[in-house]
């Protein structure tokens, strides 16, 4: 193979490289920017850095992480359904804790919100009767890079 080819693809490996990092996103405008262009956006929450509120109690926030994906998506205007515009996502999972004797349903709503601020929902649910076993709200804000807030954004 010639010099010039393997140049080329060398240039085009470390061009997908390169393509493949997320890139962070760091307020409301950009996810929702991301979102209406088709890139996949992932929420990570260090929840020990949201304030949480449980069974109607504000808890000290345990020393866990999240993922979830913001697809599918629904946005609102302001003044739609509150006064802020609001980005929303959920999920439901099965999952296995030993403390709740046995699989459950792990629901998980994420809010977004135009002031960067952020809503998520936790619950856990028997998997029979959609009984609630726990209730969990945490308030966090979104990590612009610098604020060290609890909340991040990426796409790719």
């Amino acid at each position: 193979m010639n010099k010039s080819k393997r140049i080329i693809i060398f240039a085009l490996f470390l061009s997908g490289i390169l393509h493949c990092e997320p890139k962070q996103l760091t307020n409301f405008v950009h996810i929702l920017d991301a979102l209406k262009a088709g890139y996949k956006v992932t929420a990570v929450t260090d929840y020990k850095k949201c304030r949480l509120v449980s069974d109607g109690k504000e808890q000290n926030s345990p020393d866990r992480i999240g993922g979830i994906d913001i697809l599918p998506f629904d946005y609102y205007a302001a003044g739609t359904i509150t006064k802020k515009a609001f980005i929303s996502t959920s999920e439901t999972v099965m999952i296995y804790l030993a403390g709740f004797n046995g699989y459950l349903y792990n629901y998980v709503k994420l809010r977004v919100y135009d002031d960067n601020t952020v809503e998520i929902t936790v619950r856990y649910l028997t998997v029979d009767k959609l009984e609630v076993q726990s209730d969990e709200m945490y308030y966090g804000e979104i990590n612009d890079g610098v604020n060290d807030k609890g909340v991040c954004f990426y796409s790719n």
